[in-house]
């Protein structure tokens, strides 16, 4: 009787512990400091004219005594949502800490890690080159469970080379291409105004890839989502904090928005897994480098990341002592979906602190 009621409890402890990710939705904000993501606004670029336009309504929107309520002003999704459902790492301060293992610091580099989980020596440009790496996109397009639910949806105009569509088969939405997929209102007016308002920061709008992207869920419900946002680096590299700021406050506002629609959505709700993170860090002991990344910026190689999910434990933010790094995402979101990604080359293992 013991025996077949130890069996039960073991089963059902199985139960208890199932995974329960069906879908994910992994999301990058490129350049985006993890001084900013745990600190908020910096006082001294936020007070700085050189950087900063409308100084006290950029304060008056950002800025607080606390680093608390600062950086829930600037992410308030992030810190009241996440903060208590998920769990957010990379803060440094607390001993917390993410890298990137590629040598340059910059984007290509960086996506190819986020996505292969392998950082190659050989992909050292921004140039237009198709991906020879297999990303776990692709690998995903090709398992009996997430083939055609695969797609991804970006801000710059490089993507469509990084996941390599031609050969990975992955749809991807990026700044230029025109490609119908929904035929939904939503879709042909998001054309009309891509086609007429040409952005002055990126390639294209991030608002244009974000809804773009949300036609996308709502209409094929997808599998694995990819969402590339650019806006946040160009204003860097620009010098503009006050857009900066905006730029972040902004994405996590469609991140919010993303998981709202996913708990209140059957085909979604507590099965879905959001995943954020960047491809590079920027400059911070040299402050006029918060502008720049490389492989000359040393700061650069210090990134964050932050997840939420059924699967993922409300941890909250990090503070003991650890070492993650880039390439430990793709095998992440992988794992999440019940696959062991492998593409040839030794990859980061997933992280534990998003899915044991």
């Amino acid at each position: 009787m013991k025996l077949k009621l130890s069996i039960l409890f073991f089963l059902l402890s199985g139960i208890a512990f199932a995974q329960k990710t069906e879908n994910v939705i992994l999301i990058t904000l490129d350049g985006v400091r993890w001084q900013e993501v745990f600190s908020g606004a910096d006082s001294s670029i936020l007070n700085n004219p050189e950087y900063t336009e409308t100084i006290d309504r950029t304060n008056e929107r950002f800025w607080d005594a606390s680093p608390v309520k600062r950086r829930e002003k600037l992410m308030p999704f992030l810190w009241r949502t996440v903060q208590n459902q998920g769990v957010i790492a990379g803060n440094r301060v607390l001993g917390s800490k993410v890298d990137i293992k590629n040598p340059y610091g910059f984007s290509y580099p960086g996506y190819n890690e986020i996505l292969t989980g392998y950082p190659d020596p050989k992909v050292n440009s921004n140039d237009k080159n198709y991906n020879h790496n297999t990303t776990v996109l692709e690998f995903l397009n090709q398992q009996a469970e997430t083939a055609g639910k695969v797609a991804a949806f970006c801000t710059w105009d490089v993507f469509p080379y990084i996941i390599n569509d031609k050969r990975s088969g992955v749809y991807v939405s990026a700044a230029g291409t025109f490609n119908p997929v929904t035929n939904s209102p939503e879709e042909h007016l998001l054309d009309q105004i891509e086609y007429s308002v040409p952005s002055l920061a990126s390639g294209r709008f991030d608002f244009l890839t974000f809804y773009r992207a949300f036609d996308y869920l709502k209409n094929k419900a997808p599998k694995m989502l990819y969402l590339a946002f650019d806006e946040t680096d160009e204003f860097a590299h620009e010098a503009k904090y006050r857009e900066y700021l905006y730029a972040i406050n902004t994405i996590d506002n469609y991140i919010s928005q993303l998981w709202e629609y996913c708990q209140s959505t059957p085909e979604y709700k507590d099965k879905t897994t959001i995943i954020m993170v960047t491809d590079h860090g920027r400059g911070d002991k040299i402050k006029s480098q918060w502008t720049s990344h490389g492989e000359k910026v040393e700061d650069c190689r210090s990134i964050w990341f932050a997840a939420i999910g059924p699967d993922t434990p409300a941890i909250g933010e990090l503070g003991q002592n650890h070492q993650n790094y880039q390439n430990e995402i793709a095998a992440t979101v992988a794992k999440l979906l019940g696959q062991g990604y492998q593409n040839g080359h030794e990859i980061g293992k997933p992280i534990d602190w998003i899915v044991k």
